[in-house]
């Protein structure tokens, strides 16, 4: 892991002693596409930084059913591992490696040391608290008072920004999995969309229109 690259993965992290102490201090990591980086249960011990690539954050219940949270991507950390490590808790939340990602993992310690000695380390851990509390209430809205279809396309328009490409290499079972839905509705849900020429169903891939946001926002 180069300066050069850290700079260009955090920009808003410019003090130079901070960015020498990730590039000593933190382990670089490389793990491939559909990595279980973490499980319900486990303790975390180091506080992840994404360097490039994207982690799929999911919340589970006591079947086993998930529930789609919010991706990290280039420059960000989770918050829901922050307060797992700051309490000393075990992880509540599955995360799975979306598309080749490389992480910088910061220990616990180290972690708990910085926010006192790095003011940009503690307005950065701050501003994820931030985000991610609102990523998560958009979650709850969408499970509280959107309907399926509605979900369904806010989540296709996510994975495309997300994934910045207009093909979705995934399964009916995959998104079913990820809405907290069955199978049966997600397919039914997009032949509807599929009738209306707004995607093409192919095999495990679903092919989008440019416009599609703007479709469903109409």
């Amino acid at each position: 892991m180069t300066l050069e690259k850290l700079k260009q993965a955090l920009p808003e992290l410019t003090d130079p002693k901070l960015l020498q102490a990730i590039l000593d201090k933190g382990q670089v990591m490389h793990l491939p596409s559909g990595k279980t980086l973490m499980e319900p249960g486990q303790f975390i011990k180091a506080v992840p930084l994404v360097i490039d690539g994207s982690i799929k954050i999911m919340r589970m219940d006591e079947d086993g059913k998930e529930l789609f949270l919010y991706y990290l991507e280039e420059g960000e950390t989770c918050a829901l591992s922050l307060t797992c490590c700051s309490a000393a808790k075990p992880s509540e939340i599955k995360a799975v490696v979306e598309e080749d990602v490389t992480i910088i993992f910061i220990p616990v310690q180290i972690h708990e040391q910085w926010v006192d000695e790095f003011k940009q380390w503690k307005d950065f851990v701050s501003s994820t608290y931030q985000q991610r509390f609102r990523e998560m209430l958009i979650a709850l809205d969408a499970v509280a008072f959107k309907r399926m279809d509605e979900r369904l396309m806010r989540y296709i328009v996510t994975k495309m920004k997300q994934l910045k490409a207009n093909e979705l290499h995934t399964t009916h079972q995959e998104i079913a999995n990820e809405l907290g839905t069955s199978r049966e509705v997600i397919s039914r849900l997009l032949k509807q969309l599929e009738k209306k020429k707004w995607i093409e169903l192919g095999r495990n891939v679903i092919y989008i229109r440019d416009d599609f946001e703007e479709l469903i926002s109409k």
